[in-house]
């Protein structure tokens, strides 16, 4: 049995740190200090993704009918895709007929000169409304795993233990606290994966950047694994970039890099590594064992975020609205306005 524990959290305070997600390294950090040592060796902690607390419409690959308002509790895990409901930046669980690329937007304070992610977004409503102005919270996403047969004696973490975590910068002044909201166990091997299995050929999704190669005392450097199909313009990889530009390309040489950072006891370290955000073609042949394992992370510094992947039918569009996009800009591009 392979289980993981979901956690949702509410960003209480500004937050100083990374500005696409809080990473598993701050959280595992915030964490240490509050559980054993056979505890913090064995634990693994993802990145925690930024989402808005707002009303969703659920992706056709979700398993429930409706989504609600995300925000208030952890959507229901019944299969493999729903675990990446909240995993995308984009969160296109958001609903069209609201302004969601403004909700999906973090806003920024300036604090003494230093820049900080707010906890709320504020939106001005009409004049005849009641009130003037209308919030939106921000919240954190992100899982715990075990390394090894550890995860019945260490998960769940409890609640007490989660809430009040401090991740960032400045926090000695109070910033980047969180607070727990809801945390559930989910049971990878219980997961329906039957849309991985029907499908012919399948892409990877970085969710998380892959390290290549690290200055932290110890640490291996990667090559670009094997089975990832970054070759040709027949792979997997190539069918998905005739409609997602984020794709590489190209040769492995290629894709997107980036450079991060690892800090631990006071030393920053150097990471290089593939970045997040981009799809790769799949060259191997168990791809639901890959989907459990990209859960589980892949490569250096796993443990700390580092190597999240999806599994996905190549024939997914990522977008899955682009069709009307593309459609209603074709409309607006006829004089007066009609087809």
């Amino acid at each position: 049995m392979t289980r993981i524990q979901q956690v949702l959290l509410e960003l209480e305070t500004g937050y100083l740190g990374h500005p696409y997600y809080v990473t598993g390294n701050a959280l595992y950090q915030a964490l240490a200090q509050r559980i054993d040592e056979q505890t913090r060796r064995a634990l693994s902690v993802s990145n925690g993704m930024f989402l808005p607390k707002a009303y969703g419409t659920p992706p056709s690959w979700y398993s429930q009918d409706s989504l609600g308002k995300v925000g208030l509790s952890l959507p229901p895990v019944e299969t493999y895709d729903d675990l990446f409901l909240l995993r995308d930046a984009a969160q296109r669980w958001l609903k069209s007929s609201w302004p969601r690329d403004a909700h999906n937007a973090h806003p920024v304070q300036t604090h003494g000169g230093r820049l900080a992610f707010d906890s709320v977004t504020w939106f001005g409503r009409p004049p005849e409304m009641k009130s003037s102005k209308r919030s939106v919270r921000w919240f954190v996403q992100c899982y715990l795993s075990t390394t090894g047969s550890h995860s019945k004696s260490v998960l769940p973490v409890a609640d007490e233990t989660l809430d009040g975590l401090q991740v960032g910068g400045a926090r000695n002044y109070g910033f980047g606290r969180l607070s727990v909201v809801d945390s559930q166990l989910v049971d990878l091997e219980a997961l329906d994966y039957d849309r991985i299995a029907a499908a012919d050929k399948h892409a990877l999704e970085l969710v998380s950047p892959f390290v290549m190669a690290s200055d932290y005392p110890g640490a291996d450097d990667q090559s670009v694994p094997w089975w990832w199909d970054v070759s040709g313009p027949d792979s997997a990889s190539r069918v998905e970039s005739d409609r997602d530009s984020e794709l590489d390309r190209s040769s492995g040489s290629e894709l997107r890099r980036r450079s991060e950072q690892l800090v631990d006891d006071g030393e920053v370290y150097e990471l290089a590594t593939v970045d997040h955000g981009q799809l790769v073609g799949y060259d191997g042949s168990d791809p639901i064992g890959t989907a459990k394992n990209g859960v589980s992370r892949i490569g250096t510094h796993s443990r700390f975020g580092f190597g999240e992947l999806r599994v996905r039918p190549a024939s997914d569009d990522r977008v899955p609205d682009r069709v009307e996009q593309i459609h209603d800009l074709g409309k607006a591009d006829v004089p007066g306005g009609e087809a």
